[in-house]
């Protein structure tokens, strides 16, 4: 792959890992919105999509119609499904740093100041007074722990509640010194994010001049 696609391919990629590296190595859980977390990802993702399966499937019949605009309504299209899609998720809320054993007694305390009502069940939790149904999901490894929606019927106000109640709970919360292998998979994160940066910037380096080429031939402008 030429200099100038692979940048466009694991730039994003490679700022994602050192976010979601830096996050991790922060000594505080951080509570995400779902739409957040998502739309993250998929930014991240991008670069991969447009030079992969949207230049391959490129119609070049709309190339010679609209030059290098076709770009401008690719990725406007690109970004309308994406906020389709985050219209459409159930609410989610995504806690960083933080494990499942850690969360819960944290939430239970929580819930019970939020709605007197609310129940649980296994990995469930129910809260009638706010009109939210939780589902807890751990993922190991990343020491993460996410709060999806069960169910259709979920009141988005009582979903905001909750995330603004749990993250003032967890704003004086420190975990890292009990959990050091957040250490490492920020440490993880944060090498890939620089691996895929310096290699990126060699790439471009070594040869300026493929780099334009590669751009003059993407966007179409070559004579």
């Amino acid at each position: 792959m030429d200099p100038f696609r692979l940048c466009v391919a694991l730039g994003p990629l490679a700022v994602y890992c050192l976010l979601l590296g830096g996050v991790h190595l922060t000594r505080r859980p951080l509570v995400v919105s779902g739409v957040r977390d998502t739309a993250a990802l998929a930014v991240a993702v991008a670069g991969l999509i447009l030079v992969g399966p949207v230049e391959m499937w490129l119609p070049y019949a709309s190339v010679a119609v609209f030059g290098p605009s076709v770009w401008f309504f690719i990725i406007t299209l690109y970004g309308l499904g994406l906020v389709l899609l985050l219209l459409m998720m159930r609410p989610r809320l995504v806690v960083y740093n933080i494990t499942m054993e850690q969360l819960r007694p944290i939430l239970a305390e929580l819930v019970q100041q939020l709605d007197e009502e609310a129940r649980w069940a296994g990995d469930g939790l129910f809260l009638p007074g706010l009109g939210v149904q939780v589902h807890l999901e751990s993922a190991g490894w990343l020491r993460n722990v996410s709060l999806a929606a069960s169910g259709h019927r979920q009141n988005f106000l009582g979903w905001r509640r909750l995330e603004e109640a749990l993250r003032t709970a967890l704003a004086e919360h420190e975990n890292l010194a009990e959990n050091p292998r957040v250490w490492k998979v920020g440490l993880v994160l944060l090498a890939a994010g620089v691996l895929i940066s310096l290699v990126l910037l060699a790439r471009v380096a070594s040869d300026p001049q493929a780099v334009a080429q590669s751009v003059l031939h993407l966007l179409h402008l070559e004579q």
